[in-house]
């Protein structure tokens, strides 16, 4: 660790100067995830920081460090959204005018979080990288000082006081998994955690569509594309900082599927009653979706932020119902003629099933002219119950399917 860019000692600085002007965010267990994980688990809440993210840390220790000149000039950054609003809040509060670069692609409620808080934005760019070539530019062309994401050491050291925090509060501690991104948390939080305590295991997840830092240093070459849920650790090139430390400290590196991220996000609403984007929820995807690494452990999971849209959540929930059976599709072949509505009805009353949409389709169809397509939406409890309707339906001699 003493031949690393980062020390302990920056850490301990960087939650100095935060202090007081960030929250100290739970670290509380959740008994129910660690049941059906088989571990016990404790979520680090920097959800419920002001801007819902603990970029705030980073963004806060470094315009701490600006000199006076740096400030009047003002600064400019790029992100998809959480480093944006951590800037973007604090640079407010100590009176440094800001200009945040954001990809195009960014989710509405980061763009409008940011600009509620004072900055200038300016969208352009498909990715991080590409808004960072133009928040590059455009601050040398105006004499504005560039806070980077992840690839600078008071970055790295004001996210790195996440690990103490969560060592004081739960010292049994064993396991750490962080999501990666840019590689800015976990490299911060690995030198500060393991300088408390050296055998304590530090595992990093990326989302499978952008596995930047295990291509880096598990020497792959798995490709890097698409929309992703957990846009906010969507990075093509990690920090070489954060590169050089993770090497030397992380023990692993875990990718997770989009579906298994959904189902954490809606895990953690269902559950732990707490909103959490993608990325946040990304430590949870890796326990589901691996849960004999962590068998037995302690494990700390930091939900590292909350900004994500409505109307995605809505659409991650019913999908998450959808595949556990509670919502359903069902397409019927039914005659034209009165009572046949009435009769389906009837019978998937009968069987505890709630319809929740229906439709009819005559025109649109390869079925005769005197038959008619039918398609519900359906609820129920589970899949043994969506079982139990199938099966009377078919009893019933209709013909059935689920879309």
């Amino acid at each position: 660790m003493e031949n690393l860019p980062i020390k302990p000692a920056d850490i301990t600085r960087a939650a100095a100067t935060i202090a007081g002007s960030v929250i100290v965010t739970a670290c509380n267990e959740s008994r129910t995830l660690g049941e059906i994980c088989g571990c016990r688990i404790w979520l680090k809440f920097e959800n419920l920081q002001f801007t819902s993210t603990f970029k705030e840390r980073g963004a806060l220790n470094c315009l701490s460090a600006l000199s006076a000149e740096q400030r009047q000039r003002g600064v400019i950054a790029m992100s998809a959204g959480n480093h944006a609003q951590g800037v973007a809040y604090h640079a407010q509060r100590l009176g440094i005018p800001a200009t945040i670069v954001m990809p195009v692609g960014t989710p509405m409620v980061k763009i409008e979080n940011t600009r509620r808080h004072g900055a200038t934005i300016i969208l352009s760019g498909q990715t991080v990288e590409e808004a960072g070539a133009v928040a590059e530019a455009h601050g040398s062309a105006h004499g504005m000082t560039l806070i980077h994401p992840y690839d600078d050491p008071l970055i790295i050291a004001g996210q790195g006081t996440i690990g103490p925090e969560m060592l004081k509060a739960v010292p049994a501690l064993d396991t750490l998994v962080v999501p990666i991104g840019g590689g800015g948390l976990i490299s911060g939080i690995a030198v500060a955690a393991k300088s408390l305590k050296p055998d304590l295991r530090v595992i990093g997840v990326e989302a499978a569509l952008y596995p930047s830092m295990y291509n880096v240093i598990k020497g792959a070459h798995l490709p890097m594309r698409g929309d992703t849920l957990a846009e906010g650790i969507a990075v093509k090139a990690p920090g070489k900082i954060a590169t050089e430390v993770i090497r030397a400290l992380v023990d692993d590196i875990i990718l997770v599927t989009e579906m298994e991220i959904e189902r954490a996000v809606a895990a953690l609403i269902n559950i732990e009653k707490t909103i959490v984007e993608g990325a946040g929820a990304a430590g949870l995807a890796a326990i589901q979706a691996k849960p004999a690494l962590f068998a037995g452990r302690n494990v700390g999971l930091v939900l590292t932020g909350g900004n994500i849209d409505t109307r995605l959540i809505a659409s991650v929930l019913t999908r998450e119902l959808a595949r556990e059976g509670r919502l359903t599709q069902l397409s019927l072949d039914i005659v034209d003629r009165p009572g046949q509505l009435a009769t389906v009805a009837t019978l998937l009353a009968e069987v505890g099933a709630n319809i929740i949409e229906v439709s009819h389709q005559r025109t649109f169809s390869d079925l005769p002219a005197k038959a008619t397509l039918l398609q519900l939406v359906i609820e129920t409890r589970d899949r043994a119950h969506l079982d139990d309707v199938l099966t009377k339906l078919s009893a019933a001699g209709l013909d059935v399917r689920c879309e």
